[in-house]
């Protein structure tokens, strides 16, 4: 088989795995109840969802972390290798991250969040998670540390390296949890970028930086086989927060995470549609006496429902924009 195929097989693996045990999951949350809360100030639409089982992640995580462990077992036994050492770092960080969001989830579902992570707490051990990864590219996969559209050259950065991986490695796992918030929104974003970086991997040759992106697609197309529009259940921070991590991790292992906002443009722009919201309505309320908005509400996603958009063409209109985006940005990286 050729690499390629071979990646593509392992997407089909991930999404057959992820459909068959997805049912027996979602039975098990429901059982325990772990139903999600809704925002009392979000679109009114929003509240029939309450009580819909979250910590959907779990059905994306454990297979890829089960297909990238049982791969690189048999390789060492095995004739050829399926997948490279060089893959345990993004998945290390999808599992972390994904225990973070476990925590997060468990004490929102029992209504106490003050039992489970605060927000500095959690920001720190993403910070933590983050230099670890960082380090570990910098020092010991040695990654490339910048391609820029138009050049065929790597840039180094030093040291820097490791501050900006940290930023990526935070920013993009906030900005996919920020992004969850309509049925299949996250999911066929974080599809859409990884098929992106898939493929950007193979024309670079890092073959299994492709086969760890095209296991996570597969996995993540099982998912959205239940979390499509009605959703069946929702990803959560388990799977929102890990999914970011990974992302940018595997923009970094590509050296390619110049064009990462443009091929993950939808998060980028719900993330500063907050970023600017928040803000806004404070420096009003000091000068005005009463806060306004930018939009009619933040994130992004939701001030298009308040204008008059279904969930459904929300969610379809925005997966054509980072559909676009990450065609360009492809282009851009192998320009």
């Amino acid at each position: 088989m050729t690499q390629t195929s071979v990646s593509l097989a392992l997407a089909a693996f991930s999404f057959l795995l992820t459909v068959i045990w997805g049912s027996p999951l979602l039975r098990i949350l429901r059982y325990f109840k772990m139903g999600e809360q809704i925002r009392m100030d979000g679109p009114e639409r929003h509240f029939a969802k309450l009580g819909t089982p979250t910590m959907g992640g779990l059905m994306i995580v454990l297979p890829v972390m089960l297909i990238t462990l049982l791969l690189n077992g048999a390789s060492l036994i095995g004739p050829t290798e399926m997948l490279g050492k060089s893959v345990l770092l993004p998945t290390g960080v999808l599992v972390l991250f994904a225990l973070i969001g476990i925590v997060d989830d468990w004490a929102g579902l029992r209504g106490k969040r003050s039992d489970g992570l605060s927000a500095r707490m959690k920001f720190f051990l993403q910070l933590v998670i983050a230099f670890w990864a960082s380090y570990g590219l910098y020092h010991y996969l040695d990654a490339p540390h910048l391609y820029l559209p138009g050049f065929h050259i790597e840039f180094r950065v030093g040291l820097w390296y490791i501050p900006v991986a940290m930023f990526l490695i935070v920013g993009f796992s906030n900005a996919i949890n920020i992004t969850d918030g309509l049925d299949g929104l996250a999911g066929l974003i974080s599809v859409t970028a990884f098929v992106a970086y898939g493929g950007i991997a193979v024309m670079q040759g890092q073959i299994f930086v492709a086969r760890f992106c095209f296991t996570l697609v597969g996995a993540l197309f099982g998912f959205l086989w239940f979390n499509v529009h009605p959703a069946q259940l929702f990803m959560g921070d388990t799977g929102s927060l890990s999914l970011g991590a990974a992302l940018a991790v595997v923009a970094l292992m590509t050296g390619q995470w110049a064009v990462l906002p443009i091929i993950a443009i939808i998060p980028v722009s719900t993330t500063l549609s907050v970023m600017l919201q928040v803000p806004y309505f404070k420096l009003t309320r000091r000068l005005y006496g009463e806060g306004r908005r930018l939009f009619k509400m933040a994130p992004l996603h939701h001030h298009f429902e308040l204008s008059g958009w279904s969930e459904t063409q929300v969610v379809q209109r925005f997966w054509l924009i980072s559909l676009m985006t990450a065609m360009i940005g492809v282009a851009l990286a192998v320009a």
